[in-house]
């Protein structure tokens, strides 16, 4: 497969005007122009805006972590010997 080429172009854009009308392909190429402003710009300011803190820190009671010991069992089930 090679590249496009100017007669390639052309080619597509004689089929979209045929397809769609001078009309409708000059509001759809300035559609198109405009989604590709918003995304840039929308792109440029993510990068620049600082990381947020988070709304609250989570303690360890929270999240209900509890330990386990080597043979997977958590401390309080161990069986008793």
């Amino acid at each position: 497969m090679g590249r496009i080429g100017v007669m390639e172009l052309l080619l597509i854009l004689v089929i979209a005007l045929v397809i769609f009308g001078g009309k409708k392909l000059r509001t759809i190429s300035s559609d198109l122009g405009a989604a590709v402003r918003d995304f840039k710009k929308a792109m440029d300011s993510g990068e620049s805006e600082t990381p947020q803190k988070p709304l609250r820190q989570i303690s360890a009671e929270d999240a209900e972590f509890h330990a386990t010991d080597k043979q997977g069992t958590k401390p309080e089930q161990t069986p008793k010997a």
